[in-house]
């Protein structure tokens, strides 16, 4: 079993940048693919992006692509969201999941997912 915990959500205004966290714990969290997803209101959960367990190869949103950027520390079990020049149609529940067999881009090839954490930029 895997638990994974978002945290750094926030208010924020057009054009500022905030950053995500994630961790991932349990017995082999370190050796799980993790992705981002986000849920804006009243919308169906969307990709953002995702990172492989050793972390040299990434996969994003074109929504995104150029102004987030997702990384991960294994030796800590994080994997965060940098999220520069924010737009207010970022605003959404941002959640991260942890996939034990590849870095999908869709909900259903990740296993566990956080509760997520809120992001709101003000225009």
């Amino acid at each position: 079993q895997v638990q994974v915990v978002e945290s750094g959500g926030g208010l924020v205004q057009a054009g500022d940048s905030l950053r995500l966290s994630c961790v991932a714990s349990g017995r082999t969290g370190s050796g799980y693919h993790i992705g981002w997803f986000r849920q804006p209101p009243g919308k169906e959960r969307e990709f953002v992006a995702t990172i492989n367990w050793s972390g040299d190869s990434t996969i994003y949103a074109n929504s995104v692509k150029g102004r987030f950027t997702i990384s991960r520390d294994n030796a800590k079990r994080t994997v965060d969201l940098q999220m520069n020049k924010l737009k207010p149609e970022d605003t959404a529940v941002y959640l991260c999941a942890a996939a034990a067999q590849g870095t999908g881009v869709t909900t259903q090839d990740y296993d566990y997912w956080g509760q997520g954490t809120q992001v709101t930029v003000s225009s």
